[in-house]
């Protein structure tokens, strides 16, 4: 059997994760490869109003969240598959439904890379926007990402984006036993403009094993990049 994504990238300190923390952020295509997470955000926010074009922006490919609101109910969908181009990967795909029918995706997918040791994360519907994460287990067994360098692509151009027009984040998870659920907390700051969005919530899981076959397609990205 495989290892997953994040215990590759995370080495013997996958070992410090709350069991349910490993068990979630353990999905692998030859396993137990689907976990779909439903709560309520008690959270979404954004920074200024000079924020709002960029996350606006963001959302035309499911990269960030331009609304805000409180009691948010949202599904987080976790799924493991073989791409098309041979990599194991891990969905991220949060779905938020806001007041009067409206709806904000925020998607990612997640592979491994052997070169930098680091698990390298596509956002968005086109993995236009590749992006360097840093793992780290804290005291709790929860996982903080923080993300670091990031490169643009589309077609054949490719170039390192600069974080002055961009967003780096920090996201804390983790499994509180008194409540039975998972616990999140994202921050994506700028350096020039400061927070501009985040959310903090929680959720519980479903956890099943599916034929590959059935990975939902609305969960992938529409294009895969092979560039890191």
């Amino acid at each position: 059997m495989t290892t997953s994504v994040f215990a590759q990238a995370l080495g013997s300190d996958v070992e410090r994760l709350h069991p349910q923390m490993r068990r979630r952020f353990g999905l692998t295509p030859d396993g137990e490869n689907a976990c779909v997470g439903r709560g309520v955000m008690d959270s979404v926010w954004r920074g200024p109003l000079v924020t709002v074009p960029f996350l606006w922006f963001g959302a035309w490919r499911n990269i960030l969240v331009p609304r805000t609101g409180k009691g948010i109910p949202f599904t987080i969908e976790n799924y493991c598959y073989v791409d098309g181009l041979g990599r194991d990967t891990t969905t991220f795909v949060r779905t938020f439904e806001f007041p009067r029918h409206r709806r904000s995706r925020f998607d990612a997918t997640m592979v491994y890379d052997p070169a930098s040791g680091r698990v390298l994360d596509y956002l968005g519907t086109h993995q236009h926007l590749a992006v360097d994460l840093d793992l780290e287990v804290d005291e709790r067994g929860g996982l903080l990402l923080r993300s670091g360098a990031q490169r643009f692509y589309e077609g054949p151009v490719g170039f390192s984006f600069p974080m002055a027009a961009s967003g780096t984040a920090e996201l804390h998870e983790y499994y509180d036993d008194q409540t039975e659920r998972f616990r999140i907390d994202l921050t994506v700051s700028n350096p020039v403009m400061g927070p501009i969005f985040g959310y903090r919530g929680s959720f519980t899981c479903d956890f099943s094993t599916i034929p590959a076959a059935s990975v939902p397609a609305s969960a992938k990205p529409l294009r895969e990049e092979a560039r890191g």
